[in-house]
Order: structure tokens, then C-alpha cells, then sequence
């Protein structure tokens, strides 16, 4: 196949552009990012070995090799694993194929630090790219295992690259980067010299389970050296603590994460008895821009005996534990497992649950020795954690005691739920909260007005996932979790209260209201009657027990799932000057054509007072109109 010449789409030539010039301080991190991928071109063909006994692959002496040429100004980065197909090439390399390069943009240019705008190489999957940091010309000679014809790409970072298939390609894939000239006052160290290269694999690389080799170039008419081997090769989850800094942990973490940021927590777990195995866990210090997303890749590795038996094992966490990396080491497993296996196995389901466990308990031990870490942890993930309330029913409690929660309590330091019942009036006999989008939406909420006046705390849950567990969950502590905006509050205890042979006569007296305003709204809503919750406001809308919230409604149906709609109650103020006017009006008028209209503008400002929408817009907005004309 001839050679052929394709131009980079656009956001792969600004991105190109970025890295040439050398927007990233610490310009060694390239070497990183190339190991790295060689390490997992090797675990994929160890892998691919063992399950495809017909593999034409040379497996015996699995490495990488690092290859410095002073007098040529070439760096060469070459390993043997499992190399590509042209198709390959042409998508992965060619093309920066990850969807999320414009992301990647979008954040470079917000980031503030260096160091923010470093680590968002390896979280879009671009770390080859970092090599033109260095480089003049880069090329990239490959061949996938058990393929007979290898590829060749080549760019200058200049808007185009080349495509041509090689010959003689070598199994796997061979990078060699014509160097720039060193320039030490911009962090642009010579990448010839040997001990440079041995401090950057000693850094970053210690702990990748391959060896590392470099030959030092002899002098002129001198035999050949011997190559040496850069890395110690030693999993750090299997030695002891003792034995291992903080910040080789912090490089296997941005290892397996692509992370620039230290972890925020390192959890360490080893296992022994009838099934032994050891985990190495990481908590990161802040969300990974996707976490949300569909196509997010979750799970951490997962290694039998120390061979390398897949990335982002989901089997090993629950879904909302996504965020945490890391690896687990099992000696009892099978190597030629699939994914499908993994999901009936008792030893996974049994790791499953004690990693659970052990990284809950180690959030609780932050929330008491570490609660600035805590503070971090909880702003960062607590909206995913949150989804452990609703899907897994064993650990229920233990996410319950690590959550905490917006309060009217304090407008800065969320509480707990048992802060927050330590905390309870006398005689109150429930934990009220109340859902919605924001804090200042929630705390000039009708509902809110009676439990602001009488000092009553509530939680305020701004996240989505909110409106979901709170019906997962009933109690706490033995106390009933309770939506202010649901059902009736009768708020007994406080001695404030009206006694009931007056809310008997009250009820008598707007009994004609509450039934003639239910004729006149008809299947808008399911009940009208007086509100105990009201103070300020004349009316609003609440939920029946056990009735979909219409923010939970509207939730279920942006999932795809279709939900009967429900009727929603109105309540009306008594002490309120217009429902008493209203109230008065029946009674005195025989035409009561315009107070239909009134009742209609009571319901819709109702509505609008929870942030909804009125039925028909331009109808309220008509009435209104014509009652302020009215009215001047």
C-alpha cells in the first residue's frame, strides 16, 4: 500500500498545537505516558496468550526497551505486546479518536494551574500526543500479534500525518521521537542522557511489573553493553507498608488513573485464609469529568498471582464506588476468566462486598481524623455515593453514617443524620428535609414557611439523586425520614398549635371554599384543604404519601420510563388576606364567574411558587393582567 497523507481534524491540530508549544511545565511526564502504554500493550498480549492457544506470538521475553541515540538526537521507546492493525492505527492514533478531545480543550484553557492542566493528559486518553512536547518528528512503527504485515505512521505535529504499511515490522510497537535541542531554561532537558532517562523510569515507572531495559551506547570501537534494567518491578501491594513511601503509592495511582493529582486517600486491604488476596485501593481528590456519563469506565485491575488479568474490573465495586481506582491481586482465580465468569463468581462476589465495606469504613475514619479530606470527598462524590441508598440495601447504614447533608441548621457546615437528630426538638418525631434545585430555591419554598417560624430543621437535597433515595429510605435511627412537601404536617409538640375543637370550626368554616374550589380545578388537582405548613404564602402544592414528586416524575421520564402523572393537593392559608377574601366572596356573590378565575390564579401561583409551570402560560398571564388593571 502506498504511502497516503491525511490531515488532522481540527480539534486534534489545536490540541497538537498546545503540546508543541509546551503549555506543560514538567515535560518529562512524555516518557510516562509511553511507558505506560507499553506496559498495557504487554498485560493485553500476556492476556491474549493465555486465552488463544493458536496466538502466532512470541511471548518469552515480554519488556520494553528504552533506546537513546545522543548524535542523532533520537529517542526510541519499543515494546513487543500486542501492537496494532492499520485500522487500528488510523483510528487510535491517527485521529486522537477519544470523543472527548474538545472536553480536553474546553478544560486546558480553564485550568488555572500547571499542574491542573498537566494531568488532563492521561483522563482524555492523549498521552501519546505529550511526546510532541519533545519532539521535532515523531514515528510509530507497529504490528499487531499474529498478523504478518506491520504499519508505519509518522507526523511532524504540523497538521498531517502518514500512513503506509511496513514489511518488516517487529511484533508490537516501536515509537522513536527525533528529539528537540535541550533547552533547560524551558524545562526541555536532554532525553540522550542515561541517567536522565533512569531518574524519569525510577520516578514514574518503578513499579510497572515489566522490565525496563536501556543499553548506554558504548564508545566508538568498544563491544556492545550489557542492558540494564531501570525498574525494581515489585508490586507495591504486596509489600508491607513499611516498605513503601507515600509517593510511589502516589505514582501507582497516576499509573492506573491517568490522574496528574495525588490521590486523596490510599486503602489497603490484604485477605488471608481459605481465599487470600490483597487490594490497593485509591479514593481520587477530585470527580473525573466524565463520572456521569453513559460510556464511563469503572473497576479497578485486576491481577491473578500478579499477572495482569483485566483493566476496570466492574465485578470487584458496586456502581457507586466508580470513582475509586486501584488493584486487586487474587491468588486463587482462574487466568482465562471472562468478564462473564467474573459476575457468578463466589470469590468476586465475596471481594466485592468486603472492598465495599472497607472502603466505606475508611470515608467514616476520614470523617473523624481527616474532616477537611472528608469535606473534599463528600463535595467530589457524595452525589454518586448517594446512589448506594437506593441499589444496595446491606450497606444501607453504613452510607447513611458516612452522608451528610445541607441544613437550615448552618448555611456553611452540612450535618449528618445523627447530628441532625441529636440535635431534634422535643416531641419532634421526624427527620424533614425537602428536595429541590438549589439551596435558595428550597429555603423560600412555601412549604418551608411553618418550620422556619418555629425553628424546626430541615434538610435541603439539591442533587438529583435526592428525589430517589429518600423514597428508598424510611427511617433513620428509628425516626421517619419525611418530606415537608408530602402529605399533612400537623408539626404536634411545640405547644403552638391550634386545639382541635378550633380546627374543627375552621374546617367548617371553608368547607364551602375547599369543595368548590376542588369542582372549579377539577382534575388538576386530587384534594383542596387547609395547610398547617402555611404562614406567609396563601397556597401551595404538595404530594399525597406515596405519591412521585414532580421532580421525580419528570426524572423517571428523561430515563425513557413512562409514569402515570400524579394529582397534586392544594393547600390554602387561612390567615391568609386573600383566601379569606375568597372565602367571603363565595359566600356573599351569586355570580361567581370571576372568582372561577380567582381560584384558577390562586392554583397557578401555587405552582409557580415551586418553580413549575402554569397549565396554559398565556392564559394565567391574561388573568393576571386583567386582575392588576383592575386593581389600579
Amino acid at each position: 500500500m502506498p504511502t497516503e497523507t491525511f490531515e488532522f481534524r481540527v480539534e486534534a491540530r489545536q490540541l497538537l498545537q498546545l503540546m508543541i508549544h509546551s503549555i506543560y511545565s514538567n515535560k518529562d511526564v512524555f516518557l510516562r505516558e509511553l511507558v505506560s502504554n507499553a506496559s498495557d500493550a504487554l498485560d493485553k498480549l500476556r492476556l491474549a496468550a493465555l486465552r488463544d492457544d493458536t496466538l502466532d506470538a512470541d511471548v518469552s521475553d515480554l519488556h520494553i526497551d528504552i533506546e537513546a541515540d545522543g548524535e542523532a538526537r533520537t529517542l526510541t521507546v519499543r515494546d513487543n505486546g500486542i501492537g496494532m492493525s492499520y485500522d487500528e492505527v488510523a483510528e487510535l492514533i491517527g485521529t486522537i479518536a477519544n470523543s472527548g478531545t474538545a472536553k480536553f480543550l474546553e478544560q486546558l484553557r480553564q485550568a488555572d494551574e500547571a499542574a491542573d492542566a498537566e494531568g488532563l493528559i492521561g483522563q482524555f486518553g492523549v498521552g501519546f500526543y505529550s511526546s510532541f512536547m519533545v519532539a521535532d518528528e515523531v514515528t510509530l512503527v507497529t504490528r499487531r500479534a499474529g498478523e504478518t504485515q506491520g504499519t508505519r505512521w509518522s507526523s511532524r505535529g504540523e497538521g498531517t500525518y502518514t500512513l503506509e504499511t511496513a514489511d518488516e515490522a517487529p511484533q508490537g510497537t516501536t515509537i522513536t521521537l527525533h528529539l528537540k535541542p535541550a533547552d533547560p531554561e524551558n524545562q526541555l532537558h536532554d532525553y540522550t542522557s542515561p541517567w536522565k532517562l533512569r531518574e524519569i523510569v525510577k520516578r514514574y515507572s518503578d513499579f510497572i511489573t515489566w522490565p525496563i531495559r536501556m543499553t548506554p551506547q558504548a564508545p566508538a570501537g568498544d563491544a556492545p553493553r550489557e542492558p540494564e534494567t531501570l525498574n525494581s518491578m515489585k508490586a507495591l501491594w504486596a509489600r508491607s507498608r513499611d516498605e513503601v513511601k507515600d509517593e510511589e503509592y502516589h505514582e501507582l495511582y497516576k499509573h492506573i488513573s491517568h490522574d496528574w493529582q495525588n490521590p486523596l486517600e490510599t486503602i489497603r486491604l490484604q485477605a488471608e485464609g481459605t481465599f487470600e488476596y490483597q487490594a490497593l485501593l485509591f479514593v481520587p481528590s477530585h470527580a473525573p469529568h466524565d463520572l456521569f456519563t453513559q460510556g464511563y469506565k469503572r473497576g479497578v485491575q485486576l491481577y491473578v498471582k500478579r499477572v495482569f488479568i483485566m483493566d476496570d474490573c466492574e465485578a470487584l465495586l458496586p456502581p457507586y464506588l466508580r470513582f475509586v481506582k486501584g488493584v486487586v491481586d487474587a491468588q486463587d482465580l482462574s487466568l482465562n476468566v471472562s468478564r462473564e465468569i467474573l459476575q457468578q463468581d463466589r470469590h468476586i462476589q465475596m471481594m466485592h462486598r468486603r472492598l465495599a465495606k472497607k472502603v466505606l469504613s475508611s470515608v467514616k475514619g476520614m470523617m473523624t481524623a481527616a474532616p477537611d479530606r472528608y469535606a473534599t470527598f463528600w463535595r467530589e462524590f457524595g452525589p454518586v455515593l448517594k446512589e448506594g441508598l437506593v441499589t444496595d440495601s446491606e450497606n444501607r447504614e453504613a452510607l447513611l453514617a458516612v452522608s451528610s447533608f445541607a441544613t437550615t441548621h448552618d448555611a456553611a457546615e452540612p450535618t449528618t443524620l445523627k447530628q441532625y437528630v441529636e440535635r431534634m426538638k422535643d416531641g419532634q418525631d421526624a427527620v424533614y428535609y425537602l428536595t429541590g434545585e438549589s439551596r435558595e430555591g428550597i429555603e423560600n419554598s412555601p412549604h418551608m414557611e411553618a418550620f422556619r417560624d418555629r425553628g424546626i430543621e430541615v434538610l435541603l437535597l439539591t442533587d438529583p439523586v435526592d428525589e430517589v433515595w429518600t423514597d428508598a429510605v424510611a427511617e433513620f435511627d428509628g425516626k421517619p425520614l419525611r418530606s415537608v412537601a408530602k402529605g399533612e404536617i400537623a408539626l404536634d409538640g411545640d405547644g403552638e398549635d391550634k386545639p382541635a375543637e378550633d380546627r374543627e370550626k375552621r374546617n367548617e368554616e371553608y368547607a364551602e371554599l375547599l369543595t368548590w374550589m376542588k369542582e372549579q380545578l377539577g382534575e388538576d388537582i386530587k384534594e383542596v384543604r387547609l395547610s398547617s405548613r402555611l404562614t406567609v404564602s396563601p397556597a401551595c402544592l404538595v404530594s399525597d404519601t406515596g405519591d412521585l414528586t414532580p421532580a421525580l416524575e419528570n426524572l423517571y421520564r428523561s430515563m425513557g420510563q413512562e409514569v402515570p402523572r400524579a394529582q397534586r393537593i392544594l393547600e390554602l392559608n387561612p390567615d391568609h388576606t386573600l383566601v379569606k377574601g375568597l372565602n367571603r366572596a363565595l359566600s356573599d356573590r351569586a355570580d361567581r364567574t370571576g372568582l372561577a378565575e380567582d381560584a384558577e390564579l390562586l392554583h397557578g401561583l401555587a405552582v409557580l411558587a415551586e418553580g413549575g409551570r402554569p397549565k396554559e402560560p398565556a392564559r394565567f398571564t391574561q388573568l393576571l393582567a386583567e386582575r392588576l388593571e383592575r386593581a389600579l
